[in-house]
């Protein structure tokens, strides 16, 4: 969410700007956060307001404290209000970043309702947008900005130190996201490739020495705006890459009582 430069209305003046409505659903602390959403969406509370008081929001509400403190709760846990204690404490509109998306994510891996293998599909297909406007969004400092990761990754991977290889190869998708100058892709991204680090880190270290030399190639393409070849590039190493972490997280997987050799 990009900040708004308007300077915040006086606290006097924004409580009584603001449209509350009693709340008769049995689902209160829903109903608060939804006017407080739409309060944002209507533009009547910005980036960096402090909402009245738990007193003041209670009695507008017609609602325990308790109930209001939930709802305060939720939007938290949302990214939208941050609650600050102390005499100069209360709850505070905050800029929404995307760990709460990346937080969802995560926890879409961790039940299993995302797949290893739908984790590995989306990068390919999502890494392919991305390649393509970045490819043709390119400024100079940004493919320095790829040029000195690899040289990092290969550093990396000369000292054998998986985690730092991992995690530059990972910055690497992130700067070709931040390429695209498109927050929505940034944050996607991000989730994804926070899932994925997950994922590549349970299965262990892995064969990619095809990576580096992918890499040379994609910045050939990349240098000369060849974005259908940056692009074919890019999904060949991911399509390689996800045969090498699925088979990699077959081998450690634990042999099921019905995958045992039968005597």
């Amino acid at each position: 969410m990009t900040k708004n430069n308007t300077s915040p209305a006086p606290q006097a003046d924004l409580a009584g700007q603001l449209n509350f409505q009693p709340i008769r659903s049995t689902r209160a602390f829903e109903e608060i956060a939804a006017q407080i959403r739409t309060e944002l969406a209507e533009g009547r509370l910005r980036v960096g307001n402090r909402l009245p008081s738990e007193r003041a929001l209670s009695e507008r509400f017609g609602v325990s404290r308790n109930t209001l403190r939930e709802a305060l709760r939720s939007l938290e846990h949302a990214g939208l209000v941050r609650l600050q204690k102390g005499a100069t404490g209360g709850a505070f509109i905050t800029e929404v970043s995307g760990d709460t998306i990346t937080a969802s994510m995560l926890d879409m891996f961790h039940v299993g309702a995302i797949s290893p293998e739908k984790l590995t599909e989306a990068r390919i297909w999502l890494e392919s947008v991305i390649v393509r406007e970045a490819c043709t969004r390119a400024q100079p400092t940004d493919l320095q900005q790829l040029r000195s990761n690899i040289q990092q990754a290969e550093a990396a991977k000369a000292s054998g130190d998986f985690q730092r290889r991992v995690d530059t190869h990972l910055e690497f998708h992130r700067i070709l996201a931040r390429m695209t100058g498109n927050p929505i892709m940034v944050t996607v991204m991000d989730g994804l490739l926070a899932v994925l680090r997950h994922y590549v880190f349970s299965i262990g270290n892995y064969d990619n020495a095809f990576v580096m030399p992918s890499r040379q190639r994609f910045m050939k393409c990349m240098e000369v705006r060849d974005v259908e070849g940056a692009v074919a590039e890019m999904e060949s190493s991911l399509k390689r890459l996800q045969q090498s972490y699925l088979s990699q997280a077959a081998k450690s997987r634990p042999i099921e009582p019905a995958d045992a050799p039968q005597a």
